[in-house]
């Protein structure tokens, strides 16, 4: 069994070596739906527990500890944009753990023009995402491994693509609190494009990640790393606003120059080292009491990218909380991810 897993995996690595991160199409499955992976710093892919929104972030984290447990997640995004995701669990004892998931994205309503600038109907734009889960853990082992099947459908207006794509991860997990996670996302394929003609063939944002938790011994948190796009290290990445170097500001094909703050960071330490903390998100939950934590994180990569030439703010940083009452469970988080913007998730659950 675990030669095939690790046939499986290997497959799937492969394939999405690839893929390379803004070339790709339904970038709505980066963003984080679940409060509590938006408050980890955009995934909480290498944290056991027994909330079923973890198996958002990654399905080897389903467990029998979750089974009958719905949960709900919605954002107000930016503007009249808004997302949600709903999730149940399900356990079937012997044979595993089964999950249900659906998230979507709603652009919103827009106003339609013709070419000659007349007004046409009205017509919406939404994303969708139908997530089957499967895990099992290996018998007399401290290993889970889990899948989720996904099914993508995308319409706007009357344009309408789809794409079936795999998240397949294997986690361990042990006594001392120690959780390693290994993760192929979104590998798959896209069956039909939004139109024949289109330039370029669609595809999905396929990644690989590793992450790891440690619970500190008689301390109240746990610690924790993800480090992305383990096959494809250039993440380098220059603002096409930032006009800083340039001989003309609408010159497209000139290079633009980092102005950021942290250009100084590269300068000092050399571009490898601010390559290397692109793949990073680090962070923090603490557990206060049995039925309320904190979690405190950072995005570095985000922060890198959503950074404006002269003004840096808090660009990356993301925090949360969650409060469980016998069967329910509330969960919200805050995350900045420009200086004039943020986005807040909020989050319930019960027990049934």
């Amino acid at each position: 069994m675990k030669k095939i897993v690790l046939f499986i995996f290997i497959s799937l690595a492969v394939k999405s070596y690839s893929q390379i991160g803004g070339t790709n199409s339904y970038r709505f499955l980066d963003i984080p739906m679940t409060a509590r992976a938006a408050g980890a710093g955009g995934s909480n892919m290498s944290i056991w527990g027994d909330d079923v929104n973890l198996i958002y972030s990654n399905p080897a984290l389903l467990n029998s500890t979750m089974s009958k447990q719905v949960a709900l997640n919605y954002s107000n995004y930016v503007g009249d944009l808004n997302f949600g995701y709903v999730a149940y669990a399900h356990s079937l004892k012997k044979y595993g753990n089964v999950a249900g998931g659906i998230q979507f994205f709603d652009y919103g309503k827009f106003v339609g023009y013709d070419e000659y600038g007349q007004k046409t109907k009205d017509f919406s734009a939404n994303d969708y995402c139908i997530n089957l889960n499967y895990a099992k853990p290996f018998e007399d082992s401290s290993f889970n491994v889990g899948i989720a099947l996904k099914t993508i459908i995308s319409q706007y207006d009357v344009y309408k693509s789809y794409a079936n794509a795999v998240d397949f991860g294997v986690t361990y997990h042990n006594k001392k609190n120690l959780v390693l996670s290994l993760l192929a996302k979104n590998v798959g394929v896209v069956w039909k494009e939004y139109t024949k003609t289109q330039p370029q063939p669609q595809t999905l944002p396929q990644t690989l990640q590793f992450g790891a938790s440690y619970k500190v011994s008689k301390a109240p948190f746990k610690v924790f790393m993800v480090y992305d796009n383990l096959l494809h290290w250039n993440l380098k990445y220059v603002s096409p606003v930032d006009t800083t170097g340039k001989t003309n500001p609408f010159n497209a094909a000139e290079t633009p120059i980092d102005s950021t703050k942290f250009q100084k960071f590269s300068n000092r330490f050399g571009n490898r080292s601010d390559n290397f903390m692109r793949h990073i998100t680090v962070g923090t939950e603490i557990v206060l009491t049995k039925n309320f934590s904190l979690r405190l994180a950072y995005n570095y990569r985000r922060q890198r990218e959503m950074t404006l030439p002269e003004r840096r703010g808090a660009n990356g940083l993301s925090f949360g909380f969650s409060l469980r009452v016998k069967r329910f469970g509330f969960s919200y988080s805050f995350s900045k991810m420009a200086f004039p913007g943020n986005s807040s998730i909020f989050g319930i659950s019960a027990t049934l």
